[in-house]
């Protein structure tokens, strides 16, 4: 087992992402007990990530649902297809069918429009399905998820139960927005991801951008790092360190300076009291004590 998690966790990596043993135990477990993977987390840490990186080690196709507030069932699982219906209505007229035959062919496969769900579903292989910011949805599209989650089938009213041939991968993200049932992470493996450590950060920054000067990459990652310690509105994720690097590298920067971070600091953060207030940090003390602070975070 411990070979089968290493292995993963080297997959993983060649896929670019960067993590630990515990991230690659808890999706290892998730594939081998075909249980849905809770990852909860900060955002920008890489929740989402987790799925398209399963999806690379698996080769298979990623299925995204992306949950907010106001998503229902249909628009998650199907639609018909109404004007091809009435189309269909339309030219059937004086065909001498009863309504009942006529309901029985608009109601049919032909008329079928696939959502995220039910594509996961009926795939013809193993998928990973990812519902991404579950938090984001109403308690109601919640409850409905665990029909999916527990027996890996759907129900369509008009043509009956589909159950998965090849059950997928399941991975949920959410930040935390608001509190998820009982019920439903009863039925998850869960993962909390942090933000990460000063080595594991430039790390990241490394693998993702590979034109960044190695000095640079350590300066930016403990620069967030330091930033992170502040009482902030927005805390900035890994996503907002790669933003920035990948600016910095496009910019052709080779340190960072009080003019660089000044210029550049819409890359990190996205709150216009944050950008003062770390403006005002570097106009007294300078980057380079920033980014010496971060460099004690550890």
């Amino acid at each position: 087992m411990n070979e089968a998690i290493a292995r993963l966790q080297q997959a993983m990596a060649a896929q670019g992402y960067i993590t630990d043993r515990a991230t690659a135990t808890a999706a290892y477990l998730a594939m081998t007990l075909h249980k849905p993977l809770l990852v909860e987390g900060p955002p920008g840490v890489g929740k989402t990530e987790i799925a398209k990186v399963l999806a690379g080690v698996l080769d298979t196709e990623l299925v995204r649902l992306q949950c907010y507030e106001g998503l229902d069932a249909s628009t998650a699982l199907y639609e018909w297809n109404y004007p091809k219906q009435l189309l269909h209505i339309k030219l059937g007229e004086g065909a001498g069918q009863s309504i009942g035959e006529r309901e029985a062919q608009i109601f049919s496969e032909p008329f079928l429009l696939e959502r995220p769900l039910l594509r996961a579903i009926r795939a013809s292989r193993q998928t990973v399905l990812l519902i991404d910011e579950i938090d984001r949805s109403d308690e109601e599209f919640e409850a409905f998820l665990l029909e999916v989650l527990s027996e890996h089938q759907v129900t369509i009213p008009e043509i009956g139960t589909v159950r998965a041939t090849y059950e997928p991968c399941v991975v949920l993200t959410s930040n935390r927005t608001r509190e998820l049932s009982e019920a439903l992470r009863r039925r998850c493996l869960y993962l909390w991801i942090d933000y990460p450590s000063l080595a594991k950060e430039v790390e990241i920054v490394r693998a993702k951008v590979p034109a960044i000067d190695t000095k640079l990459a350590a300066s930016v990652a403990a620069f967030v790092q330091a930033v992170r310690r502040h009482r902030l509105i927005k805390t900035p994720g890994v996503a907002e360190t790669l933003d920035w690097a990948h600016a910095l590298v496009a910019l052709d920067a080779r340190a960072i300076d009080d003019d660089t971070v000044s210029e550049t600091l819409g890359c990190v953060l996205k709150d216009e009291a944050d950008i003062r207030h770390v403006r005002a940090e570097v106009a007294s003390r300078g980057a380079a004590a920033v980014v010496a602070a971060g460099e004690t975070t550890e």
